[in-house]
Formats: C-alpha cells, sequence, structure tokens
C-alpha cells in the first residue's frame, strides 16, 4: 500500500532502541523507551501561507531526525510499525558527519 501524508505531516521509521542496556541485562518490550529518532519515509507537500501559495516542508525523504518522546501516532502500514506527525514535533536534522580529507 503506498501512503502519501497530506499538508505539513511526515511518515517516519522510528530507529530501533538497544535490546540490551550497558550492564548486558535484556530489556522486555514493554519497559524500553519509545526511541526519539528515526528516517523520513514520506513528506506532505506543505501548508499555504495567508495567499494560498505553498510552504514548502524543511524535511525530506531519507532525513535521520530527532523528534519528542511523545510526539507522533503509531500507524501500521504493510505490517510496519510506523509514526505520523507534523513537521513542527521535530526537533532537528541529523547531519551525517564528512570524514576529513587528508591532503597529501
Amino acid at each position: 500500500m503506498k501512503f502519501r501524508p497530506l499538508h505539513d505531516r511526515i511518515v517516519i521509521r522510528p530507529a530501533e532502541g538497544d535490546l540490551k542496556s550497558k550492564g548486558g541485562i535484556i530489556i522486555p518490550d514493554t519497559a524500553k523507551e519509545k526511541p526519539q529518532e528515526g528516517e523520513v519515509i514520506a513528506v506532505g507537500p506543505g501548508l499555504r501561507d495567508e495567499s494560498g501559495r505553498r510552504i514548502p516542508p524543511d524535511v525530506k525523504t531519507g532525513d535521520a531526525i530527532l523528534f519528542g518522546k511523545w510526539s507522533g501516532t503509531e500507524i501500521r502500514i504493510d505490517g510496519e510499525v510506523l509514526l505520523i506527525m507534523k513537521e513542527a514535533d521535530v526537533m532537528g536534522i541529523v547531519e551525517k558527519a564528512v570524514p576529513a580529507v587528508k591532503a597529501g
């Protein structure tokens, strides 16, 4: 099934949390904290301003993002658990570090 969010909503694949604590204790699903980062897999077209012009979203498909702990609504598409939320719930985009190139 294809899903296209409306307005300023985005669909996120939450990052998997650790299954073990740092001390090696296995954490059951009921005790795990909700992930606060994920990958954007779909983006709506954006909101409209007062004159009717579209305001494009700042996030795009493929972005790694951080969001609030209790942000979004859990949905299930093709058996996969995803989150849908407004773009305003996104706290930031995680930039991938580019390795320094040694001059030689």
